[in-house]
């Protein structure tokens, strides 16, 4: 097995050593990044492919009605994974740049306040969601029927948000460390448990009836519950770079280090002189606000995306179903090839938070540009094999409508090397703790772009009424205007974000910010 993983390892490193060899990258910065980005890479996959199991199983149990509950019920349940998504980009920043200053103690506090933190915002949630289920599954539900499914899976699942969230909190405080490959592990014992719990629940087995979709929903709270309890034994010891501060594992660490005071009751400013190096506390006011702080405009980013999602799908739906259709496949063709921008995201986030925290912005520059070089390299490889593959591609989805499918497909591709762009050099901002750019760049590519443009497409005699006004914004471009409004807003965002991480205020941000090695005072 030992052989077995090294020699995997020494073929997926072959990629930045071959792109060291051509020039493209330092090769051990490449190095570097990319071990940070492929257990991201492989969780992401994982995760993927645990949602299309839940939607073909329920599928073969029940039908499309079931299909359709369990996709309304999860646009709902996505809203609190967005937002944990959201504010432990504040974790991994402030993790970062704590471990690259060498202050393991308030790296530690950070968790500790992050966990607290996704309790206050998880719980209130969950409540909503078990009172309310029914009436926020109807708004979406074609009938009765999903309705009553959708709000069984989402007053279900929902229960599992808070664990939910701690394991994010502690995936991304392991990331902001250095540490990726953990999480990963952890998440190849629970989400196979989750696809396993899933069968057995939704079919039925032995004295288990079947459960249908309450069943996936059992399951991934199950699964949830486990990765949770898991996250928490292992950051309970003192065997990772960055752990829970427990009152047992401060008192042990204290007690190798007389000179050290832990007290709960001293000084809950950032950069208390009772802290030590290795403790932490259970809650740190100022460490509470810079999580807030770089995590809210990442917030607004997910919201203000999601929310310009509807008007775009009102403009493909006037195009037909088949147009509908062919999107939604390229959409999901898309999330699977841009995988490895999400990595390359948390590598960033991770190699800039570190060397801001060790007081060296111009490694960290240095790291931001080459972590976007591999990125680049992949995905253009990814962009290649879309082009080309189109047609194939489409067919595998089961396309019925295939010549649109592979138009759209094809579009996405074109804009995967600025999808890369983008969530790179967002990752290096956040992990400096510049995230209003960010969100200024989704706001501007999404209503004065990507919408505008989309609207372009419909015919110039067809009204459209909002807020109780009716206007006529097409001048019948046709679907030639979506994919340019895809296009636009995917370089738009891609622009901004690698002109502002150009601009290197960032710098000036994170000295700000009070946490690192340039950190005033």
């Amino acid at each position: 097995m030992v052989r077995l993983r090294d020699g995997a390892r020494r073929l997926a490193f072959a990629f930045p050593a071959l792109l060291a060899r051509l020039g493209v990258v330092d090769r051990e910065r490449g190095d570097e990044a990319f071990d940070l980005a492929l257990p991201v890479m492989v969780t992401g996959a994982l995760r993927t492919f645990l949602r299309t199991a839940d939607f073909l199983m329920v599928g073969q149990a029940i039908g499309a009605s079931a299909v359709a509950a369990l996709e309304l019920g999860f646009q709902y349940y996505f809203i609190p994974f967005g937002l944990s998504l959201a504010l432990t980009s504040g974790t991994i920043s402030v993790v970062s740049r704590f471990v690259g200053a060498d202050e393991t103690g308030r790296a530690n506090t950070t968790l500790a306040v992050s966990l607290w933190l996704s309790l206050a915002f998880s719980i209130p949630m969950t409540a909503v969601a078990w009172v309310y289920a029914d009436p926020l599954v109807a708004v979406l539900a074609p009938n009765e029927t999903v309705t009553e499914m959708g709000a069984t899976y989402l007053r279900i699942v929902m229960l599992s948000v808070a664990f939910r969230f701690w394991s994010m909190t502690a995936a991304r405080a392991l990331a902001g460390a250095g540490d990726t490959r953990t999480p990963m592990y952890v998440r190849l014992l629970t989400l196979p448990t989750n696809i396993g719990l899933n069968a057995v629940l939704i079919f039925g087995l032995g004295p288990i009836a079947p459960m249908g979709v309450a069943g996936a929903a059992w399951g991934t709270v199950a699964a949830n519950v486990l990765a949770a309890a898991v996250f928490f034994v292992l950051l309970s010891t003192t065997r990772f770079p960055v752990r829970l501060p427990l009152p047992g594992l401060r008192s042990r660490a204290a007690s190798t280090d007389p000179g050290s005071s832990t007290e709960m009751g001293s000084s809950t400013e950032m950069g208390s002189s009772t802290e030590t190096a290795t403790t932490g506390r259970l809650w740190d006011g100022g460490i509470a606000r810079e999580v807030v702080r770089v995590g809210l405009p990442l917030a607004g980013t997910r919201l203000s995306r999601t929310l310009g999602r509807f008007p775009f799908l009102f403009v493909l739906g006037a195009f037909g179903t088949g147009t509908l259709a062919a999107y939604a496949i390229g959409r999901r063709v898309m999330l699977l090839a841009m995988m490895p921008a999400w990595g390359y995201s948390t590598a960033a986030s991770t190699l800039v938070g570190q060397r801001v925290g060790e007081g060296d912005g111009d490694a960290a520059e240095a790291a931001g540009w080459a972590t976007l070089r591999v990125a680049l390299a992949t995905q253009l490889c990814i962009a290649l094999v879309l082009v080309v593959l189109a047609r194939p591609i489409s067919l595998a989805f089961g396309s019925e409508h295939v010549a649109d499918t592979v138009t759209f497909v094809r579009v996405f591709g074109l804009g995967v090397g600025a999808f890369a762009v983008s969530r790179t050099m967002r990752g290096g901002l956040r992990g400096a703790g510049d995230t209003t750019w960010p969100f200024y760049g989704t706001l501007a590519g999404t209503y004065l772009l990507k919408l505008p443009v989309a609207f372009l497409a419909l015919p110039a005699t067809m009204s459209v009424g909002a807020l109780g006004f009716a206007f006529t914004p097409g001048i019948g471009l046709g679907v030639v205007a979506v994919y340019a409004a895809i296009l636009l807003d995917m370089y738009f965002r891609a622009a901004v974000n690698a002109v502002r991480f150009k601009s290197g205020t960032w710098r000036v941000i994170a000295r700000q910010s009070e946490v690192g090695a340039d950190a005033p005072g």
